[in-house]
């Protein structure tokens, strides 16, 4: 069983879902993936320790505070390349933006390899379970696209504005600017 509940943010409409105490999802309203790889029975509660210290969590997060991930017990589901480059994605502090391309070469090197994709790397960050929480957002194109958000491009830049992540160098694409 999977329990549910919502959070009214900012970026719209949250779900939040957890699974044996701990964190598993967190997807904005309209989000691609919304509840991907779930196929389990969803029960919306309004009480439960993991979802209401969430809230809470994102209630400082909202409120300008940099809580820490660690706060929370999150498992995200997903294969193990996919943990692996959200596991980067933790270490990415506020503030800061990394490319698609430094997550690929961070990966080969770990893993001693020559070369690794970048775009292995964009879809395992779109595919991120607890957006937000697991900052996917702070991933931009090469080049300082703020591409490949699965909340959309206009959440992505309003998340590293909220952070006061230097925008000079980043831009928002043409395409893809939906949501």
């Amino acid at each position: 069983m999977i329990y549910t509940t919502y959070y009214n943010s900012p970026v719209g409409n949250i779900l939040l879902a957890t699974k044996n105490d701990k964190l598993i999802g967190l997807w904005i309203e309209n989000q691609k993936y919304y509840l991907s790889n779930f196929k389990e029975e969803l029960q919306e509660v309004e009480d439960n320790k993991i979802l209401n210290k969430t809230k809470k969590w994102l209630d400082r997060y909202f409120g300008g505070e940099k809580p820490k991930i660690n706060e929370l017990e999150i498992e995200p589901v997903g294969s193990e390349f996919r943990k692996c480059v959200w596991k980067i994605l933790c270490d990415i502090p506020y503030g800061k933006v990394i490319t698609y391309n430094d997550i690929a070469k961070q990966i080969a090197k770990e893993k001693g390899i020559k070369k690794m994709s970048a775009q292995a790397v964009g879809g395992a960050v779109g595919h991120n379970p607890i957006s937000i929480i697991i900052p996917c957002h702070r991933v931009v194109g090469s080049n300082g696209s703020l591409t490949g958000y699965a909340g959309g491009v206009k959440r992505k830049k309003y998340l590293l504005e909220h952070e006061k992540v230097d925008m000079s160098n980043l831009f928002v694409p043409k395409k893809g600017t939906a949501i």
